[in-house]
């Protein structure tokens, strides 16, 4: 029998987690383990989550703190899959998972109507699929449209 999919899906608090629960359905085969930022013991259907710091690009240590949170988590559950909506903690795990040879998935904000996220053009250059969940944000090399979360 094949093992499932182990499945990390990362994504910062507000929005970013809102729009990422809205995917579950999409990961109904796989061993999802979910990571925020929220401070949560446990995920939907009670699935495993770790929480990790969230920072910005002002907070130099803090992106360090959170950068080696992400890490751990990455290490300890080797995800074959990363799929995340944002921001900087996905922006991490896109990053760091793909040297560790796990297959990335960047889905933009859909609260970034005119333009992509700073995240997401920083992280979607590095991710195996690259979408926006707005039709005239999508361009060629990326990222592409596929729908939205909604």
């Amino acid at each position: 029998m094949e093992r499932p999919v182990k499945l990390l899906a990362i994504g910062s608090g507000g929005g970013h987690w809102t729009q990422l629960l809205r995917l579950r359905r999409a990961f109904d085969r796989c061993e999802v383990v979910y990571v925020s930022t929220l401070g949560q013991s446990t995920g939907p259907d009670g699935a495993r989550t770790y929480s990790v710091p969230d920072a910005n690009r002002w907070d130099k240590i803090g992106v360090m703190r959170m950068a080696w949170s992400v890490l751990r988590v990455l290490h300890k559950e080797r995800p074959n899959v990363i799929v995340t909506t944002g921001a900087a903690p996905g922006y991490m795990a896109i990053r760091l998972g793909r040297w560790m040879g796990a297959k990335t998935i960047w889905i933009d904000s859909l609260a970034n109507v005119d333009e992509l996220s700073m995240a997401g053009r920083m992280a979607g250059p590095h991710a195996d699929l690259w979408l926006t969940q707005w039709k005239h944000l999508a361009k060629p090399g990326g990222p592409d449209f596929a729908g939205s979360v909604i």
